[in-house]
Parts: C-alpha cells; sequence; structure tokens
C-alpha cells in the first residue's frame, strides 16, 4: 500500500511538472499538485516509523 501511495505522489507530480511545462490546463495542474501534498503528507503519517 505504501508503494502504491509513493508512486500516485510521483506521477501526480510528474504530470503537474509537465502541465505547467506545457503550459496547459490551468486549475487542473495546481489541483494535480495538492493531491500529490495530500499523498506525501498522508504517506508521511501513516508511514512505517523507526524507533
Amino acid at each position: 500500500m505504501v508503494n502504491l501511495i509513493w508512486t500516485v505522489v510521483v506521477v501526480l507530480v510528474a504530470l503537474w511538472a509537465l502541465g505547467l511545462a506545457v503550459n496547459i490546463g490551468g486549475g487542473l495542474i495546481h489541483l494535480l499538485l495538492v493531491l500529490a501534498l495530500i499523498g506525501l503528507v498522508y504517506n508521511l503519517l501513516t508511514g512505517r516509523r523507526v524507533v
């Protein structure tokens, strides 16, 4: 499950960067970035903790 979340985060950031570089999508670009950040924060909060 953790690998899936990281994969989704990477894909969303890549799509965001591509959309920003090509200058398409408008608000969709920022929505992708927000979704990636939410996935990253969720993964950091629920990930395995090393003690």
